[in-house]
């Protein structure tokens, strides 16, 4: 676990809360991905943090990068991300370096590959480039990470298209591919995607290995990705069992997805006990 999770140190600033036991022992004390863009003013430094703090406790940092220009273009509640292609390039470079030759997972820009839907052609060849950059970045710079370039979810990119896209993008030149990335859709069916989309890459000659998000899919999907009422905390993070590399918590439970759904007021970002609450006891 992380002690500086979000949930961490809500449950220590708030011990006196009822919520507080029911979080600490389901959410809190469960090892959750790290998020990195650019609200670090030194991400370097933060990340090198980080993985040391890791090293030292025996764990596998998973760490997220999320800060490319033009994020979330479709669904805008988590808009942001560098200010122009330069300054990512020289913050993934920082982060890749950070990292450096000690082991991790890296979920790389979630969104990146299902918001080419939003873009235009212009835009989509600017991203494919600033993605491969990544790409190499992170595979000499830091060659004992396992990188996972996101591929949206099972309603959120066709198995061919997507696999056109990763492919685009460089993901043979990684370990692979992640999937239902602060989504709600269960275990098996995106097990099942990802095959689809591993069949596709196929034919161009490689597969590639993947991992799922868990963090909130056990309940399943219910049309809604903002939020939705009645969701459930999933398989704690583990290695896979059913072709998976690993299960992973990468989306905090807790963390609003914007001011929608069952947080209305709640911005992008923000965590709250009560969604972390109604994770846990499917409400």
């Amino acid at each position: 676990m992380d002690p500086n999770s979000e949930a961490a140190k809500w449950v220590r600033a708030n011990a006196g809360d009822p919520r507080a036991a029911k979080i600490r022992e389901n959410i809190a004390t469960r090892p959750v991905a790290k998020w990195f863009g650019e609200w670090f003013t030194d991400v370097g430094a933060s990340v090198d943090r980080y993985v040391d703090a890791a090293a030292a406790a025996g764990k596998l940092p998973v760490l997220v990068a999320y800060t490319l220009p033009g994020r979330d273009a479709c669904g805008e509640h988590s808009a942001g991300g560098q200010k122009s292609p330069a300054e990512y390039r020289a913050w993934i470079s920082a982060f890749a370096r950070a990292v450096g030759d000690r082991p991790a997972v890296v979920i790389l820009e979630p969104d990146s590959l299902g918001d080419v839907e939003c873009l235009s052609a212009a835009q989509v060849a600017e991203r494919n480039g600033l993605l491969r950059h990544a790409i190499a970045e992170l595979r000499d710079r830091a060659p004992r990470a396992r990188t996972y370039l996101d591929a949206g979810n099972v309603n959120w990119g066709a198995p061919a298209a997507m696999a056109q896209r990763l492919h685009d993008a460089g993901v043979r030149d990684i370990r692979g591919f992640a999937l239902n990335v602060s989504n709600f859709h269960p275990t098996a069916a995106t097990v099942a995607h990802a095959e689809k989309i591993n069949a596709q890459l196929k034919l161009k000659g490689y597969t590639a290995g993947f991992v799922v998000d868990t963090s909130r899919n056990g309940n399943g999907h219910a049309g809604s990705w903002c939020n939705p009422p009645k969701r459930k905390l999933g398989t704690p993070p583990q290695r896979g069992t059913t072709g998976e590399d690993y299960r992973l918590w990468v989306k905090t439970p807790g963390i609003s997805d914007g001011p929608c759904g069952t947080a209305p007021g709640l911005a992008s970002g923000t965590y709250s006990p009560d969604l972390a609450v109604r994770l846990i006891d499917g409400s």
